[in-house]
């Protein structure tokens, strides 16, 4: 422990970083470990980069191990009991503004362990809270408040549920009166006169008020705050009413600064809690006038275009945000409803926040990767155009559309004729027109489909024709750059309106953009390829639109050109910064299909060259998730149409694996794994695989490639691979330890763990694993004892069907009534009767098959089950069981049950998308390398005929045991 600091300080540095991680990890496992890695972060003479490490460090170690249900070594109860009552005290004694990085750490670790232990475990957690709240020392309740703030807010996104609200009302009980004592203080002060550095700690404890008062009603409104209401939305005297106009000189900030003022960031908040009023609670919004003085609030903040700064960018987003829902809210309908209302709305709200700013036009060259994100709406930032759009799609879709669409037709109308008049000069009034029309035109859309529909007044095909189609064309220099994103953007959003023949007409000149100097510009020809070429036909959710006859003449081109795009970065940074390309790339790949054939090693050597790059050094894991991809898809795509190009694919991709197994690079190591099971399972059944995975399957037994969770499911599937073609020749031992320490015991990996074990028991023969075969059942049954699960019953039942299901001379059903009573005697009756009848009629519609055939031959082939009394006793219960589940109608809740293994993706089409590709932390998972699951069972080819047919054979005076009803159903 003395030498955790330099451990720390070591981890961060990429020469000692894997050593000291390795170490670190074993240190984390000692008695202790948390409260003295706690106690080095509150340690202000310990080094400030190691207290940093230290802080981020005790997170993850809490993030990953406090929940008995997230790691095989969860944090003891001992250690928990220990640390709960340090860790608030800790966050408090990190108040000073020099700590707020270390107390954001513990304040996160705080939410972590409540979430998994309050109220229950921690019923002491808000009294320790609210003890520490002071009366005048407010760097204190600042910490105070976060803290409650980060345990509160996970109740925004919870789905109510009677337990949700028993601890809602648990906190209410004893947070509410505090709170609102603690609102009141600072809000006076906050509105008296005060030095500027005590009115901006007031402010900053104000804001994290307001975000509580968010929190404590965002599911319901508590009796307390609902007899308050007009305190604090009260005309004129209400707290949220008078923070809108709140804006002392004191904390107004820079004009140049692009970080929110405070004040500003008060507001913010306030309008937020106004928004979630308005849509949960606006019965109250309606009493006394509130809303009414809300809009005329509203309408002074941001009206004719005030507050244009980028540090307003948040408030003003938030304030159209609240207009655009009190639109769509029918009770508020009235005071919209009027001419003049309308044309203020459109021309003073929200047409002055579409026009770009010249900080936005400096961005588009500066800092082009952050204007695509901001201008397609990416991740959790409004932007002041997408809220004027909102405003305006939702005064769109309310009873006075033609008035709406009137008056934004006259108004685009007067902007397309400035731009006519001086087009080198005006080239932003035509941009905020198209951006205008695209927001009320759009009636639906999708991020995977663009709009599915448009607004009737409005006809876009004819606009794209008109205004569009001249940008799009245009050569480069000849029209404003940004105007020509413009067009590829707008025929982006609305491909779903045009033919497949409009469509192949403008692919020729979205390539000729793919060479545009422009970075944003080239960046959209990326994208609207891409999702062009995703159009699916009409009707059908798979296949698409675009045939490989479509695409094999201009394929070439497109990938020539993103390559280059590509390739041009250089360094491993540049390269992987655009993984738009790289999508793009993957598309045009699945596209192409088995036309790509000919030129596949040519594509294969460019994607294997930008790999060696990448491998230096991974930092953009979504562009590495689909290089890979790509990688997948090739050879989907070729060894379909020639399998015995399995072997270049090897010849070619082994050297770069290997360099990624020998430097256990992290972020590709399951990459790796998942393109080598790929390659492997190419190979026929039973034929020895190439000697160089002798050697990687060999390696894969070490410890360290299954201490990281995100490895192990492809490491199961090239084992199992493996086990397909190596047959007798498998390290059945290491095999079975990596089953008995590794998966079984893990409540997160024990699905895999029983993958593995019905890959060895399908694939090597029983005389390799059948002298092991009774630890295997010890460990299942250790399991079974001392942490049961639900899932682990639905597993360890499906794992005794298959192997029951399973036709080999060696397995009959017997060999397992025999490997379990050999343990202990009668000991197959008990977990029949106690687990697996009750289990049978709950198996999802993907795994009966197995289930019923296996027990099927149990009732029927077992001389035991129909001779030995003590198990003919369960014959009639398990047949009554296994029929209910062959009658039983599969539920829409199938899918959501627990996988037995990987789904089938389908031959002929590879659909590559955000739910099952992109970038996942804990396993990424290439789509295109998966293949159908052989069937177990496949000499059964209908599971209820065989089940029909296998009764049919048994003991009549059995058959007779069963409820009447089940024998006619039977029959």
């Amino acid at each position: 422990m003395a030498d955790l600091s330099s451990l720390l300080l070591a981890s961060l540095h990429p020469s000692t970083r894997k050593q000291a991680e390795q170490q670190l990890e074993t240190l984390s496992l000692q008695p202790g470990f948390p409260a003295h890695i706690l106690q080095l972060v509150l340690n202000p003479g310990a080094d400030r980069g190691a207290r940093l490490a230290a802080s981020v460090y005790f997170k993850n170690i809490i993030r990953k191990r406090w929940s008995d249900e997230t790691d095989d070594n969860p944090i003891s109860p001992a250690d928990k009991q220990a640390l709960r009552p340090q860790i608030v005290p800790a966050m408090i004694a990190l108040s000073s503004t020099a700590d707020k990085g270390l107390r954001a750490q513990i304040a996160e670790s705080v939410t972590v362990i409540a979430k998994s232990d309050f109220p229950e475990n921690w019923p002491t957690l808000i009294d320790e809270l609210v003890s520490s709240l002071s009366q005048t020392d407010y760097s204190v309740n600042l910490g105070v408040l976060e803290t409650a703030h980060s345990i509160f807010v996970r109740w925004r996104s919870s789905t109510r549920s009677n337990q949700l609200f028993a601890d809602i009302n648990y906190v209410l009980s004893r947070f509410m009166e505090p709170y609102l004592a603690m609102f009141r203080q600072t809000a006076t002060l906050l509105l008296q006169p005060q030095n500027a550095q005590t009115l901006a700690t007031l402010a900053q404890t104000q804001i994290v008020l307001v975000t509580l008062f968010y929190d404590l009603t965002c599911q319901d409104l508590p009796p307390a705050l609902e007899d308050a209401h007009l305190e604090f939305f009260g005309p004129g005297t209400g707290w949220f009413v008078r923070f809108l106009a709140f804006d002392p000189p004191e904390l107004a900030g820079d004009p140049d600064d692009a970080t929110p003022s405070l004040p500003s960031q008060l507001k913010t908040n306030v309008l937020e809690v106004a928004e979630l009023y308005a849509n949960l609670f606006s019965e109250t919004l309606a009493e006394n006038g509130v809303i009414q003085n809300f809009v005329q609030a509203v309408w002074e903040l941001i009206g004719s275009g005030k507050r244009t700064g980028v540090a307003d960018d948040q408030l003003v987003s938030q304030a159209l945000r609240l207009l655009a829902t009190l639109v769509r809210q029918g009770s508020f309908a009235g005071m919209f409803e009027s001419d003049d209302v309308i044309k203020s709305l459109v021309e003073s709200v929200a047409v002055p926040n579409v026009a770009l700013r010249d900080h936005e036009t400096e961005q588009f060259e500066d800092d082009p990767l952050e204007y695509i994100r901001l201008d397609m709406s990416l991740g959790d930032t409004t932007t002041r155009r997408t809220a004027a759009a909102e405003l305006l799609r939702a005064l769109v879709s309310s009873s006075k559309e033609a008035t709406v669409t009137s008056v934004v037709g006259a108004w685009i109308g007067a902007s397309l004729q400035r731009y006519s008049t001086n087009q080198t000069d005006n080239w932003k009034d035509k941009d905020a027109a198209i951006y205008v029309l695209t927001a009320v035109a759009s009636k639906g859309a999708t991020s995977l489909h663009g709009v599915t529909s448009t607004s009737m007044l409005i006809d876009v095909v004819q606009f794209f024709g008109q205004h569009i189609a001249q940008d799009l064309q245009a050569a480069p220099g000849s029209v404003h750059p940004i105007l020509q994103v413009d067009a590829i953007r707008f025929l982006n959003t609305f491909r779903s309106q045009l033919t497949k023949d409009q469509l192949l007409q403008v692919l020729p000149l979205l390539m000729r953009h793919l060479l545009s100097e422009h970075y944003v510009c080239f960046t959209y020809a990326a994208i609207a390829i891409e999702r062009i070429l995703f159009i699916k036909k009409s009707g059908s959710t798979v296949e698409p639109l675009f045939t490989p006859t479509d695409v094999q003449d201009s394929a070439g081109g497109i990938l020539d050109a993103l390559f280059s795009r590509i390739e041009r970065g250089g360094s491993p940074q540049k390269v992987a910064e655009n993984d738009y390309l790289m999508k793009c790339v993957l598309r045009v790949i699945i596209t192409t299909g088995s036309a790509i054939v000919p030129v596949y090693e040519r594509i294969l050597n460019r994607l294997i060259a930008i790999l060696r790059v990448i491998m230096q050094n991974p930092s953009n894991p979504i562009f590495s998730q689909y290089t890979f991809e790509s990688i997948s898809a090739l050879i989907r795509l070729v060894t379909a149409a020639k399998p015995e190009k399995v072997s270049a694919f090897e010849t070619a991709l082994l050297p770069s694996i290997e360099v990624i197994l020998q430097q256990d690079i992290d972020q590709f190591v399951q990459y790796a794994f998942q393109i080598l099971s790929q390659l492997l399972e190419q190979h026929a059944e039973g034929t020895p695989p190439p000697p160089a995975y002798d050697a990687v399957v060999a390696s894969l037994m070490q410890p360290q490639w299954w201490a990281q969770r995100g490895s192990i499911p492809p490491l199961v599937r090239l084992l199992r691979a493996y086990l397909m073609r190596a047959g007798a020749n498998v390290p059945v031992q290491g095999v079975l330890g990596v089953l008995q320490q590794r998966l079984i015991p893990s409540k997160i990996n024990d699905e895999h763990g029983f993958d593995l074990l019905q890959g060895l028991v399908q694939y090597a023969p029983v005389a390799a694993w059948g002298q092991y075969f009774r630890g295997v059942l010890v460990t299942l049954l250790t399991r079974l004892q001392t942490s049961k699960t639900d899932r682990f019953v639905y597993y360890l039942v499906y794992f005794f069907s298959f192997i029951l299901a399973i036709q080999r001379p060696e397995l009959t059903p017997d060999f397992l009534i025999r490997a379990l009573d050999e343990i202990q005697p009668g000991l197959f009756g008990t977990l029949l009767s106690t687990f697996v009848i009750e289990q049978i009629p709950k198996f999802v519609a993907r795994d009966r098959k197995v289930v019923i055939v296996g027990i099927a031959r149990l009732l029927t082939q077992s001389d035991r089950m129909v001779s030995d009394p003590a198990l003919t006793n369960f014959w009639p219960a398990t047949a009554a069981a296994v029929l209910t589940l062959a009658l039983k109608q599969p539920a829409a809740t199938d899918v959501a049950a627990p996988p037995m293994g990987l789904e089938a993706v389908g031959a002929t089409e590879i659909d590559i998308e955000e739910a099952n590709a992109g970038y996942q932390a804990a396993y990424a998972r290439l789509a295109a390398s998966e293949v159908a699951r052989a069937d177990p069972a496949a000499a059964v080819p209908d599971e209820n005929a065989f089940l029909k047919s296998s009764l049919a054979s048994a003991p009549p005076q059995l058959l007779q045991r069963l409820d009447p009803s089940l024998r006619a159903a039977l029959a």
